[in-house]
């Protein structure tokens, strides 16, 4: 007889034990046995939780999506222009969000989004979102146009640093990728207001 209460801890076991392993491998070359073992639970329960490895793989990029969504709604209640932009840089490059096992899971979803259609729905989501906290910020400070590129700008310089920072040896560095989001967002404002 399954435990009663138990399929909420194992399939949150198994979506954590997911990221460590696409993290330390650096892709989505992992088996199913890999990280059962990894949870403390069968392979045989791991498919019954979540069919195959492409169903595990796209909970855990949900799971990693749904973090941050949450950590960006709290960061960002009640603040609005220049505040509001930096607390969505400080969520991104939040000691929760880049750690070096998420930033290699965010690199190989990438990758693995170029073939899979489910996971390529889910980064245009994150993109869409990302791109629209930015923008919604950024105009009532800047025009329009301008708050369009620097929103745009601000959202490639992040997806690029994660993708910088999982490519490195070493832990990923959130204060220096911070620092140039920063940067890049008071040049693009001061240019506004100058023009």
């Amino acid at each position: 007889m399954p435990k009663i209460g138990m399929e909420p801890i194992r399939r949150r076991a198994l979506i954590d034990a997911a990221i460590l392993a696409i993290g330390e491998r650096g892709s989505l070359d992992v088996t199913m046995s890999d990280i059962a073992g990894r949870a403390g639970v069968s392979t045989a329960l791991a498919h019954h939780y979540f069919g195959g490895k492409e169903d595990l793989l796209h909970a855990a990029m949900r799971h990693i999506l749904a973090e941050l969504g949450g950590d960006l709604r709290r960061a960002v209640a009640g603040k609005q222009g220049i505040e509001r932009v930096e607390a969505v840089i400080a969520v991104n490059f939040s000691h929760k969000q880049f750690q070096p096992e998420i930033v290699s899971a965010w690199l190989a979803f990438y990758v693995e989004a170029q073939h899979s259609t489910s996971l390529r729905r889910l980064l245009r989501i994150y993109a869409r979102r990302l791109h629209s906290n930015l923008l919604y910020a950024l105009r009532p400070i800047m025009r329009d146009a301008a708050a369009r590129r620097a929103a745009e700008g601000i959202a490639a310089l992040i997806d690029g640093l994660y993708i910088r920072r999982a490519l490195k040896d070493g832990p990923p560095d959130a204060v220096s990728a911070s620092a140039l989001v920063q940067d890049y967002l008071e040049l693009q404002v001061r240019a506004d207001r100058s023009s």
